[in-house]
């Protein structure tokens, strides 16, 4: 397994949710950790606050810019911002399809691109993209969220096929119902047995500690039970 002191792990969405627990995780690990948020001022206590925000053009750009003249490097990526807006196949609203398709698709493309040379660099880099069970099978009406979570996972695979003689290893981290703001619509599973934040967060961790010949493409992680997908 990997030491993950010092190293330099950009995660964006930190504010809240699965990327604070991550954020918070990777510091107690010992790691330097880019905070990519909208407000620095809810930036994780301990890491380093940058502003980010995916609908801004730009921002992605000046977080690795930002990041590097802090650092000096980016070691890894955690791409855990994402929204949750309904969108439906025969409703739309079409406005909602784009905005879950610029936060959750384009937002990791432009990180990822920004921060790749610095990747590339470093022989070991990691991207860990926060997807979705949504991103294996479609099984609500929400199909703008599962469209945008199936693009992460083809995001997924091409990290990993142009990364892959670089040292870049990349895995689709892919959870269920989790405990956090963007699940509070949901009425059909019962909160408390949900998957906590703090679990994904361990095995982001895990995930980043994992030599180069040991790499997960997806990790599947789920809080009921379905059919093996």
């Amino acid at each position: 397994m990997r030491d993950l002191s010092g190293k330099v792990v950009m995660v964006s969405g930190a504010a809240r949710g699965i990327g604070r627990a991550v954020a918070e995780r990777l510091l107690a690990a010992g790691c330097q950790v880019s905070a990519g948020v909208r407000d620095t001022a809810r930036a994780p206590e301990g890491t380093a606050g940058f502003a980010y925000d995916a609908n801004r053009q730009g921002s992605a750009a000046g977080w690795v810019e930002g990041t590097v003249a802090r650092f000096g490097r980016v070691d890894a990526l955690v791409n855990a911002a994402g929204i949750n807006p309904r969108a439906t196949l025969l409703e739309g609203p079409d406005g909602a399809f784009q905005d879950l398709w610029t936060v959750n698709a384009m937002g990791p493309i432009q990180v990822i691109r920004a921060a790749w040379p610095h990747l590339v660099a470093g022989g070991e880099g990691r991207v860990i993209n926060i997807a979705s069970l949504s991103g294996k099978r479609v099984r609500n009406d929400n199909l703008g969220y599962a469209m945008s979570k199936f693009a992460v996972m083809a995001l997924t695979q091409e990290v990993r096929r142009l990364g892959w003689e670089h040292g870049i290893r990349a895995t689709a981290l892919c959870p269920g119902f989790v405990d956090t703001d963007m699940t509070a619509h949901v009425t059909k599973w019962p909160r408390e047995q949900m998957s906590r934040p703090e679990d994904l967060a361990l095995l982001a961790e895990t995930l980043l500690r994992l030599p180069n010949t040991a790499s997960v493409a997806e990790l599947l992680v789920n809080c009921r039970h379905e059919d093996t997908l």
